[in-house]
């Protein structure tokens, strides 16, 4: 298939995904799977808690990951719960960790969390990538001891007040490294929110890292990946659940095994590949002592993986043509994790 034919293919999957929406989805979720707030990087819609929260459920979610603003009115988490009562979905609250000693602006923010019912929360110790944010070992070695004070921080307060909250694999720490930080960290309230894709840029293979971080998972990101070499490493794509490599439907399982009430929330981004220059010498400045199996293991992967579809440069698509792709890539893999992966209402 050509670029000019997936365009083509894409134009026509939304007129599909909008009869999918409004016939199929009635303005009601069809899936337990819900959406995390990156959902819609194309369309970019209110993201404040009560209307991502309606449009989640309008598209067929069955819950959403909310942002309560720092200064919230006393009155958002009760009209949050209140809401997502009445749609039958589930709530979580994503929220940084403390950075200082004085916790109170966090506390709250749990506080609001457990007030809008949330059944989680969700959080992550870096915002970037870090092949992309550290250029030398010493910057690496003062995030993470940041990061072990952060941790810490968190996992009292969210132990005192009893909340789960779970902490996404995000780019930053490869598999062996969070299964330390969650045996030293991990409790009955404090894991991880463990991302389907993330850490295939960090050369892990992702069955193989949630068979590892199975006993401390709280919550999920949930997506495919597609993969396609370049001559600084690969690019990784977010695909239509299904569309991609992943062995979803296994990562499912052992996830609901070892969490039967688990939430999946779809975290899946339109947009461009990304580029893990894995054969750069910049990428490997904060991994010194990482075994090169890692590294070969990974581009035999993508040499034997070939995209099912071109992968989505939207850089080269009109504004139309990728609002209509993202509007296809959410109905098909709604429809997808209920009928597929069984993740129904």
């Amino acid at each position: 298939m050509n670029r000019r034919e997936f365009l083509t293919s894409a134009t026509v999957a939304a007129s599909a995904a909008t009869n999918l929406w409004s016939q199929n989805v009635p303005g009601r979720p069809v899936t337990t799977m819900g959406f995390s707030p990156d959902c819609f990087t194309v369309s970019r819609p209110s993201r404040r808690p009560l209307d991502y929260l309606e449009l989640s459920a309008r598209t067929g979610a069955g819950g959403a990951q909310l942002s309560l603003p720092p200064d919230f009115e006393p009155e958002l988490p009760k009209q949050i719960r209140k809401r997502a009562e009445e749609l039958g979905v589930y709530v979580e609250i994503t929220c940084m960790m403390p950075r200082t000693d004085d916790t109170s602006a966090f506390e709250r923010i749990v506080k609001g969390a457990q007030e809008a019912g949330a059944v989680c929360m969700r959080s992550v110790c870096l915002a970037g990538r870090r092949y992309e944010t550290f250029d030398s070992l010493e910057k690496w070695k003062e995030f993470v001891a940041d990061s072990r004070a952060r941790l810490a921080r968190t996992a009292r307060i969210v132990e005192r007040m009893k909340m789960p909250m779970g902490i996404e694999n995000h780019k930053d720490w490869t598999a062996e490294e969070m299964y330390a930080l969650m045996k030293e960290f991990g409790s009955e309230y404090l894991g991880v929110c463990y991302d389907f894709g993330n850490n295939m840029s960090l050369l892990d293979d992702p069955l193989e890292m949630i068979q590892l971080l199975a006993p401390f998972v709280k919550n999920a990101h949930i997506k495919d990946m597609a993969v396609e070499e370049y001559e600084d490493g690969f690019y990784l794509a977010e695909v239509v659940l299904g569309e991609g490599h992943l062995p979803l439907k296994q990562i499912v399982d052992i996830m609901v095994k070892a969490r039967p009430n688990i939430k999946f929330s779809m975290d899946f981004l339109t947009r461009s590949p990304l580029k893990i220059p894995c054969l750069t010498d910049k990428y490997w400045v904060t991994m010194p002592d990482r075994n090169g199996i890692h590294l070969a293991r990974m581009l035999r992967y993508v040499r034997t993986h070939k995209p099912k579809y071109p992968l989505p440069w939207l850089e080269k698509m009109s504004k139309e043509e990728a609002l209509a792709l993202e509007a296809s890539n959410l109905a098909k893999s709604v429809a997808y994790a209920r009928d597929v992966l069984g993740l129904r209402k």
